[in-house]
């Protein structure tokens, strides 16, 4: 798996956070590390909540929307 940009326009308001769907090619079991980019262009590793719904979709959830990207552990080993 490659890396999976999403952009602030690409989050929806869920309740009191935002969450963005980034559920193209993420398989069952990967390890995922999301970035946040900084005005500079540059990723930054941030903890943000990753959730999966029962329907197999998965999601970023934040306290604002952000341009960033989800890369899998195996993709930073490279």
């Amino acid at each position: 798996m490659g890396s999976i940009n999403f952009s602030k326009q690409d989050f929806v308001k869920d309740d009191t956070r935002y969450k963005v769907a980034i559920d193209q090619g993420v398989g069952k079991g990967v390890d995922l590390i999301v970035e946040r980019q900084d005005e500079n262009g540059e990723y930054e590793v941030i903890q943000a909540e990753i959730k999966r719904s029962a329907d197999e979709k998965v999601f970023v959830v934040w306290s604002e929307p952000f341009d960033g990207r989800v890369v899998s552990d195996e993709y930073k080993k490279l």
